[in-house]
């Protein structure tokens, strides 16, 4: 059996299980070709920042449990200074937590039902119908924790931007646990479905499911914080100026002359002039940019930074004195400061770096700076 093709966009040597979780990821049935994007780091069964290319199998695995996590990004018609002093950051903060929560609403602002396309589009058990009425209605609009952020940032010019990142929640995850109940196993241990089976047809339409939910989801916490930033300080958003993309995801697509499955799971599609968004850290600079198509990358790009250590490792490496450096200039709830140190800046890549490894696969369109950061924990 031969191996796919990897090619990387790297900008430092791979870790040693890294490099073993790809060699095992290569020799894995129907994989012809992998991408390796510069945020690349371990998780479990397949890399974060990997891009795979297969012609009949749908391996959930290499998708990940936030089905659809994505990125939505809108400009307001004002500058970044509004948030000019501790008491108007305070008070936009203390808004988002009760209108977005990190988990799951209270009464008092969940919504009465999901969207109309959300529940007239059907899931493909009763079991996922039943966790969509339940799970999947209080945690609309919410965060999420980890990595999960609602940041306001200006561009160099001094715009305000908004972003936001969330994913599809519990449901996405019981989606993927379902599924992988129902998938065999591979060579290499891998979990697959045959896209033209039964079982692979539920999964596509499951899945396409979860990409609707995560889009609105975040949509609807961005139409929350709108409605702050009118209320708090008269300022209104650009409406048209709103962009957005997913970077966990399995999607039909033509490379190299053949149709493919093309499976990213934190990677960012990057086709010639599409529109991306690539957030930094937390406290460090993100990007809007626009694909250049790179072939051999399968069109793709990072979907950020990537950690260089794990969210236990940081708790025992960092202190509250360094995240308050690294978060010097940014309004932030100082209460969380125990539990954020494992999402302060030194405990990913530095974006600059990776940003200038993948040059060939996305141009900058916009750099921006965080003003105002608010995370789940």
């Amino acid at each position: 059996m031969n191996k796919a093709s990897v090619k990387m966009w790297l900008h430092e040597p791979l870790k040693s299980e890294v490099s073993v979780a790809l060699e095992r990821l290569a020799k894995t049935e129907d994989v012809y070709h992998i991408a390796v994007m510069p945020d690349v780091h371990l998780a479990k069964d397949v890399c974060i920042g990997t891009v795979v290319a297969t012609q009949s199998r749908l391996y959930p695995q290499a998708v990940g449990n936030d089905i659809g996590c994505g990125m939505t990004a809108i400009g307001f018609q004002s500058h970044a200074d509004v948030f000019k002093n501790e008491t108007a950051a305070a008070r936009l903060l203390n808004g988002l937590g009760k209108l977005v929560p990190t988990n799951r609403h209270p009464k008092l602002t969940m919504v009465d039902s999901l969207p109309d396309a959300l529940q007239q589009a059907p899931l493909s058990t009763p079991k996922l119908e039943k966790l969509k009425r339940r799970d999947a209605r209080v945690q609309f609009a919410t965060l999420g924790r980890g990595n999960h952020f609602l940041e306001f940032q200006a561009s160099e010019q001094n715009e305000l931007w908004l972003m936001v990142h969330s994913g599809s929640r519990a449901i996405g995850q019981s989606i993927t646990n379902h599924h992988l109940q129902q998938a065999a196993t591979a060579n290499t241990g891998l979990k697959f479905l045959n896209a033209e089976s039964e079982a692979g047809q539920a999964y596509l339409q499951d899945i396409e499911w979860a990409y609707a939910y995560a889009d609105l989801s975040r949509q609807a916490i961005m139409e929350a914080a709108i409605v702050l930033m009118e209320e708090f300080f008269e300022v209104s958003a650009e409406l048209s100026s709103m962009i957005a993309c997913h970077h966990n995801h399995v999607k039909r697509e033509t490379h190299f002359g053949e149709t493919y499955w093309v499976h990213r799971k934190g990677a960012v599609s990057a086709a010639n002039g599409e529109v991306g968004i690539i957030p930094g850290s937390m406290g460090t600079a993100s990007f809007h940019v626009e694909g250049r198509g790179c072939d051999p990358a399968l069109r793709s790009s990072s979907h950020g930074a990537g950690r260089t250590m794990s969210r236990y490792e940081a708790r025992k490496t960092f202190t509250i004195k360094q995240l308050r450096q690294q978060m010097t200039g940014v309004w932030f709830d100082h209460r969380l400061e125990n539990q954020l140190r494992e999402e302060m800046p030194l405990a990913y890549k530095d974006i600059h770096t990776v940003m200038r490894a993948q040059r060939e696969l996305v141009r900058i369109v916009r750099k921006l700076r965080p003003v105002l950061s608010y995370k789940g924990t």
